[in-house]
Protein backbone atom coordinates (compact mmCIF):
# COMPACT_ATOMS: atom_id res chain seq x y z
CA UNK A 1 0.00 0.00 0.00
CA UNK A 2 1.67 3.32 -0.74
CA UNK A 3 1.74 5.71 1.80
CA UNK A 4 -0.03 9.29 1.18
CA UNK A 5 1.68 11.51 2.76
CA UNK A 6 4.01 13.20 0.31
CA UNK A 7 0.88 13.55 -1.68
CA UNK A 8 -0.66 15.43 1.26
CA UNK A 9 1.79 17.63 2.47
CA UNK A 10 2.99 18.66 -1.72
CA UNK A 11 -0.89 20.15 -1.51
CA UNK A 12 0.61 23.17 1.40
CA UNK A 13 3.84 22.61 1.50
CA UNK A 14 6.94 22.49 -1.13
CA UNK A 15 8.59 20.12 0.79
CA UNK A 16 7.58 17.72 3.90
CA UNK A 17 10.24 19.19 5.40
CA UNK A 18 8.81 22.93 5.86
CA UNK A 19 6.64 20.94 8.06
CA UNK A 20 8.78 18.91 9.92
CA UNK A 21 11.07 15.99 10.03
CA UNK A 22 9.19 13.10 9.74
CA UNK A 23 10.98 9.50 10.84
CA UNK A 24 9.01 6.84 9.54
CA UNK A 25 8.32 4.12 13.01
CA UNK A 26 6.74 1.05 13.94
CA UNK A 27 3.32 1.21 16.30
CA UNK A 28 5.16 -0.70 18.54
CA UNK A 29 8.02 2.02 19.07
CA UNK A 30 5.66 4.63 20.42
CA UNK A 31 4.73 4.96 24.03
CA UNK A 32 1.79 3.22 25.37
CA UNK A 33 0.09 6.96 25.35
CA UNK A 34 0.60 7.56 21.58
CA UNK A 35 -0.10 3.77 20.77
CA UNK A 36 -3.91 4.84 22.19
CA UNK A 37 -4.15 7.73 20.21
CA UNK A 38 -2.76 6.75 16.94
CA UNK A 39 -2.33 2.95 16.23
CA UNK A 40 -5.92 1.93 15.74
CA UNK A 41 -8.88 1.98 13.21
CA UNK A 42 -11.17 4.34 14.65
CA UNK A 43 -12.32 7.89 13.76
CA UNK A 44 -9.49 10.12 15.42
CA UNK A 45 -12.10 12.44 16.40
CA UNK A 46 -13.89 9.75 18.45
CA UNK A 47 -10.54 9.01 19.97
CA UNK A 48 -9.32 12.86 20.76
CA UNK A 49 -12.81 13.21 22.62
CA UNK A 50 -12.04 10.33 24.76
CA UNK A 51 -8.82 11.20 25.81
CA UNK A 52 -9.05 14.14 26.56
CA UNK A 53 -12.52 13.70 27.84
CA UNK A 54 -13.59 17.34 25.90
CA UNK A 55 -15.23 17.45 22.45
CA UNK A 56 -13.08 18.72 19.95
CA UNK A 57 -13.86 21.65 17.45
CA UNK A 58 -12.37 22.06 14.06
CA UNK A 59 -10.24 25.58 12.56
CA UNK A 60 -9.28 25.30 8.84
CA UNK A 61 -6.42 26.86 8.00
CA UNK A 62 -6.09 26.51 4.69
CA UNK A 63 -8.14 24.67 1.78
CA UNK A 64 -8.17 23.63 -1.80
CA UNK A 65 -10.86 21.78 -3.87
CA UNK A 66 -11.21 21.13 -7.18
CA UNK A 67 -14.30 18.98 -9.11
CA UNK A 68 -14.14 15.80 -6.87
CA UNK A 69 -11.52 16.68 -4.14
CA UNK A 70 -11.48 18.64 -1.28
CA UNK A 71 -8.23 19.49 0.69
CA UNK A 72 -7.89 21.28 3.85
CA UNK A 73 -5.08 21.75 6.42
CA UNK A 74 -6.62 22.02 10.05
CA UNK A 75 -6.04 22.30 13.90
CA UNK A 76 -8.21 20.57 16.18
CA UNK A 77 -8.79 21.92 19.62
CA UNK A 78 -10.04 21.11 22.85
CA UNK A 79 -13.86 23.09 23.17
CA UNK A 80 -13.31 23.68 26.43
CA UNK A 81 -9.92 25.57 26.62
CA UNK A 82 -9.15 25.85 23.04
CA UNK A 83 -5.63 23.87 23.33
CA UNK A 84 -4.62 21.97 20.04
CA UNK A 85 -4.51 18.26 19.99
CA UNK A 86 -4.12 17.41 16.63
CA UNK A 87 -2.82 19.25 12.96
CA UNK A 88 -3.92 17.43 10.04
CA UNK A 89 -3.80 17.29 6.50
CA UNK A 90 -7.05 15.66 4.64
CA UNK A 91 -8.11 14.84 0.87
CA UNK A 92 -11.30 13.88 0.21
CA UNK A 93 -12.96 12.07 -2.45
CA UNK A 94 -16.27 13.70 -3.10
CA UNK A 95 -17.49 11.66 -6.04
CA UNK A 96 -18.47 9.28 -3.52
CA UNK A 97 -19.93 10.84 -1.26
CA UNK A 98 -23.84 11.73 -0.67
CA UNK A 99 -24.16 15.65 -1.51
CA UNK A 100 -25.25 16.33 2.23
CA UNK A 101 -21.63 14.87 3.46
CA UNK A 102 -20.00 16.74 0.44
CA UNK A 103 -22.16 19.98 1.93
CA UNK A 104 -21.41 19.49 5.84
CA UNK A 105 -17.85 18.69 5.36
CA UNK A 106 -17.22 21.84 2.98
CA UNK A 107 -19.04 24.25 5.67
CA UNK A 108 -15.76 23.76 7.75
CA UNK A 109 -18.11 23.48 10.84
CA UNK A 110 -17.48 20.20 11.86
CA UNK A 111 -14.38 17.43 12.35
CA UNK A 112 -14.66 15.16 9.21
CA UNK A 113 -15.36 12.04 11.69
CA UNK A 114 -18.21 13.11 13.57
CA UNK A 115 -19.95 13.52 10.28
CA UNK A 116 -19.35 10.43 8.65
CA UNK A 117 -20.32 8.97 11.89
CA UNK A 118 -23.36 11.34 11.84
CA UNK A 119 -24.49 10.28 8.54
CA UNK A 120 -24.05 6.47 9.10
CA UNK A 121 -21.41 5.77 6.56
CA UNK A 122 -19.85 2.54 6.48
CA UNK A 123 -16.57 3.49 7.12
CA UNK A 124 -13.02 1.60 7.70
CA UNK A 125 -9.99 3.61 8.81
CA UNK A 126 -6.53 1.98 7.44
CA UNK A 127 -3.33 2.94 9.67
CA UNK A 128 -0.54 3.19 6.81
CA UNK A 129 2.16 4.44 8.55
CA UNK A 130 3.36 5.86 12.33
CA UNK A 131 5.58 8.81 12.00
CA UNK A 132 7.89 10.54 14.96
CA UNK A 133 8.10 14.05 14.26
CA UNK A 134 10.41 16.60 14.75
CA UNK A 135 8.48 20.35 14.31
CA UNK A 136 9.01 22.61 11.86
CA UNK A 137 8.29 26.63 12.62
CA UNK A 138 4.16 25.96 11.60
CA UNK A 139 3.89 22.75 13.55
CA UNK A 140 5.44 24.72 16.55
CA UNK A 141 3.09 27.43 16.47
CA UNK A 142 -0.39 25.73 15.81
CA UNK A 143 0.91 23.19 18.16
CA UNK A 144 2.42 25.31 20.86
CA UNK A 145 5.27 23.45 21.08
CA UNK A 146 8.94 24.26 20.99
CA UNK A 147 11.31 22.49 17.80
CA UNK A 148 12.66 20.18 21.02
CA UNK A 149 9.16 18.78 20.95
CA UNK A 150 8.72 15.48 20.03
CA UNK A 151 5.78 14.97 18.05
CA UNK A 152 3.72 11.64 16.39
CA UNK A 153 1.55 11.04 14.36
CA UNK A 154 -0.34 8.78 11.46
CA UNK A 155 -0.76 8.52 7.52
CA UNK A 156 -4.26 6.66 7.38
CA UNK A 157 -7.27 6.28 4.91
CA UNK A 158 -10.34 5.75 5.32
CA UNK A 159 -12.54 3.85 3.04
CA UNK A 160 -16.33 4.32 2.44
CA UNK A 161 -18.44 1.67 1.23
CA UNK A 162 -15.46 -0.33 0.76
CA UNK A 163 -13.69 2.77 -1.96
CA UNK A 164 -10.98 4.91 -0.67
CA UNK A 165 -12.45 8.48 0.43
CA UNK A 166 -10.11 9.93 2.16
CA UNK A 167 -6.37 10.61 3.22
CA UNK A 168 -4.78 11.60 6.30
CA UNK A 169 -2.28 13.60 8.22
CA UNK A 170 -2.87 13.31 11.85
CA UNK A 171 -0.41 14.91 14.21
CA UNK A 172 -1.12 14.63 17.74
CA UNK A 173 -0.41 15.91 21.37
CA UNK A 174 -1.31 13.49 23.95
Amino acid sequence: MNDPIDKLTDLFYPSRDELGEFLPIDADQLSPQYQSLLAHHDHMTVTLEAWHNSLVEVHVLEERQDRDHYSRKIVLVRQRDSVPVLFGIMQVNLAGLPDIVRLEIESQALPLGRIMIRHHLLREVEACQMWQIKPGKELQHHMNCSEDSELFGRSARILVEGQPAVELVEIVLA
